[in-house]
C-alpha cells in the first residue's frame, strides 16, 4: 500500500479534529485543542507549514551522476535519512481513542527501527507511559529518544534512570512543554528552567542531552552554555504559544549562531523530503516530523510507517539528485533561495 492510502484509511480512525488532509498544514484542526490543532488563533502550525514553501531549491543538473546518500551519523548512530518521528503525547484525547500513547509507542518504535530511522517517545503525568516508552527502546536496541518534560529535578532523576536503563543513544527534554497546562502550577514546580538548574540536569545525564524547543539565537547559546550537545529548533507545532514565528523563519540565524558547536535538529510543518533539504540548506542537521507519523501508526502501524519514511527519502533523494548534492554535507546555503 502507499502512504496516500494509509492516510485514507486513518480517516476513520481519528477523533472529530484530525481529518487525516492530503497536506497536513495546520488548517482543517485550526484552533482545536485538545486536537492537533495550535494555541489562540491557531495560525502558528499554518504559519510553519507556509514559510517552508516560501523557501525554494537552486536547481543544477551540471553535475556528475553518481549516486547520492542521504544517510545520517549523529552520535554514534548511523540512519537511512536525516529524520526523526516527534514526540506524541494523549493520543487518545488528541486524535483518537482506537490506541493510546503505549499502544501508540510500541508501533511507532519499532517502526521507526525497522524504517531504519529513530522515534522521540513522550512523556506525561502518569508515570506508566515513561516506563513502557523506556521499555520499547531498550526492546529496540536503544534506538529511540525518550523525551522528559520539564519536571521537577527529583522527578527528573527518576525518569532519567528509566531512559539510562533503555539504553537510548540520547535524552532529550522538550522546554517549551512549560506551557502545556498539565506542567502550570505543579508542586513542586515544573516548567521554564534557568541555565544554572538546566545544567544541574545535563551534568547529571551520561548520553548526549537534547533541548527541544528553541526559537532564539539568545535561547540557543544557553542551551550551549548549559551543557547541551543538540538543540531542535522548535515551537512545539504552536501548541503552547501563539503568534510565534515559524521554525524555517528563525533556523538560519540560530544555525549560524552555534557555529557548528551542536547539533541542530528542526520541527514545524515539515512535510516532505524537499522540506528536509531546505531545512539542511539552512543549517538543521536532521528534522523531526510528528503529526503526519500519528496518521501512519493509527492507518497501518509498522507498514505505514515505512511507507511515509521512504516516500520522505526518496523525495530527499530526487532533490539532491536535481540540485547537485551527493551527500547531506553537500546541502548547503546556496542550495536555496528565500
Amino acid at each position: 500500500m502507499t502512504y496516500q492510502e494509509y492516510l485514507e484509511n486513518s480517516r476513520p480512525l481519528m477523533g472529530k479534529y484530525c481529518k487525516s488532509c492530503p497536506v497536513c498544514n495546520g488548517k482543517a484542526c485550526g484552533n482545536h485543542v485538545p486536537g492537533p490543532g495550535a494555541k489562540g488563533t491557531g495560525t502558528v502550525a499554518i504559519h510553519n507549514y507556509d514559510a517552508w514553501q516560501k523557501i525554494y531549491v537552486n536547481m543544477d543538473t551540471l553535475t556528475p551522476g553518481d549516486a547520492v546518500d542521504p544517510s545520517l551519523s549523529i552520535f554514534g548512530k548511523e540512519f537511512k535519512y536525516p529524520v526523526f518521528a516527534g514526540p506524541v503525547g494523549a493520543v487518545n484525547l488528541h486524535y483518537g481513542d482506537s490506541l493510546n500513547d503505549n499502544s501508540y509507542n510500541e508501533i511507532l518504535v519499532k517502526g521507526c527501527k525497522e524504517a531504519g530511522i529513530a522515534a522521540f517517545t513522550g512523556d506525561g503525568v502518569n508515570p506508566q507511559i515513561m516506563e513502557i516508552a523506556t521499555n520499547l527502546i531498550r526492546e529496540n536496541e536503544g534506538i529511540g529518544v525518550p523525551t522528559i518534560k520539564p519536571w521537577d529535578e527529583q522527578t527528573y532523576d527518576e525518569k532519567l534512570k528509566l531512559a539510562i536503563e533503555s539504553g537510548s543513544f540520547a535524552i532529550a527534554m522538550d522546554i517549551d512543554a512549560a506551557g502545556l497546562p498539565f506542567l502550570k502550577g505543579r508542586i513542586p514546580p515544573a516548567g521554564r528552567k534557568s541555565v544554572e538548574e538546566l545544567k544541574r540536569i545535563i551534568d547529571k545525564t551520561p548520553v548526549p542531552f537534547i533541548v527541544k524547543g528553541v526559537m532564539t539565537v539568545e535561547g540557543a547559546l544557553k542551551a550551549k552554555e548549559a551543557g547541551a550537545s543538540a538543540i531542535v529548533v522548535s515551537n512545539h507545532g504552536g501548541r503552547v504559544l501563539d503568534g510565534t514565528p515559524a521554525t524555517a523563519e528563525v533556523l538560519e540565524e540560530i544555525a549560524k549562531a552555534v557555529d557548528g558547536s551542536m547539533k541542530i535538529l528542526v520541527d514545524g510543518g515539515i512535510r516532505t523530503g524537499l522540506d528536509i533539504f531546505k531545512a539542511i540548506a539552512l543549517g538543521a542537521d536532521a528534522v523531526i516530523i510528528a503529526r503526519p507519523f500519528v496518521n501512519m501508526v493509527y492507518g497501518g502501524g509498522e507498514d505505514a510507517i515505512k511507507a511515509l519514511v521512504e516516500k520522505l527519502g526518496s523525495e530527499l533523494i530526487d532533490t539532491m539528485e536535481m540540485c547537485g548534492a551527493k551527500t547531506l554535507a553537500d546541502i548547503t546555503r546556496d542550495k536555496v533561495r528565500c
